[in-house]
Parts: C-alpha cells; sequence; structure tokens
C-alpha cells in the first residue's frame, strides 16, 4: 500500500468557499470576495473569505482549512444578519462535492463575534472560523 503524498499546493478553498457563498440566494446582495475593492471602506455588505491555516492529513488525503471569514455591513444589526447567512451557507456545503473536492464537514470553530475593525474604522464586522474538511481527489 502507498501512502498518498501531500498535494505540490492545497486547493485553492478561498476561491471554492466564494464561489460556495456568492451561489447563496441570501447573499445575492453582498460582496463575496478574497481581496476587497480598493475604495472598500467596511461600511458595505461584504464577505471576506480568508484561509488561516489547518492542516493537511496525508493518511485521509484531507485538507482541513481554518477559513474565516469577515462579514461586513452598514449597521452592525445588517453586519449579524449577513454574518449568519454566511454561516449557514457554508455549513450546508457539507456533503457537497465541488469539482475533485469534496466537502465531508464543517465544524465552527469561533463565531460570529463582533470585532472591530481597525483598518475600516467606520466599520461593523462580524468574524466566524469555520474548518472545512475537503477530501482531495
Amino acid at each position: 500500500m502507498t501512502t498518498p503524498t501531500p498535494p505540490s499546493a492545497f486547493p485553492d478553498v478561498e476561491a471554492l468557499v466564494v464561489d460556495i457563498l456568492e451561489a447563496d440566494p441570501a447573499l445575492s446582495t453582498a460582496l463575496v470576495t478574497v481581496q476587497p475593492p480598493e475604495d472598500f471602506d467596511g461600511t458595505a455588505a461584504a464577505v471576506l473569505v480568508n484561509r488561516r491555516g489547518g492542516a493537511w492529513v496525508g493518511e485521509r488525503h484531507v485538507d482541513q482549512p481554518l477559513i474565516e471569514l469577515e462579514v461586513y455591513g452598514p449597521t452592525k444589526q445588517a453586519a449579524h444578519v449577513l454574518a449568519n447567512s454566511a454561516r449557514r451557507a457554508l455549513m450546508a456545503a457539507a456533503g457537497n462535492r465541488y469539482g475533485t473536492n469534496q466537502i465531508t464537514e464543517v465544524e465552527e470553530q469561533d463565531g460570529p463575534r463582533w470585532l472591530p475593525d481597525y483598518l475600516y474604522r467606520a466599520a461593523n464586522r462580524y468574524v466566524t472560523v469555520l474548518t472545512v474538511y475537503l477530501d482531495v481527489y
């Protein structure tokens, strides 16, 4: 039996999560992206997707990235509603296959929690962190 080796590069899980969130009708009015546009000031409805670590499990051929969702809204309440919508949409991806990747589980690690943003002073921001269990084929 051969031992699976880690991939030369992790799957682009950020792009995968962006695609999943953009497809959700509850997020249709929000910007969903990895990198905000230059004119972003933190007051628009937006979900920023970032990989914040994780681990490759070679014997199972599984990537377990920690995905951080930074969610912004024009008000604190709007940001809270959007954060819960983004969280629900990503958790609902468990059990689905996307191209050559299968999301087997999504587990919340932290959030959504209110977190002041020092880059965008007028921002209303919630942050949540989820582990995505991704079988890589």
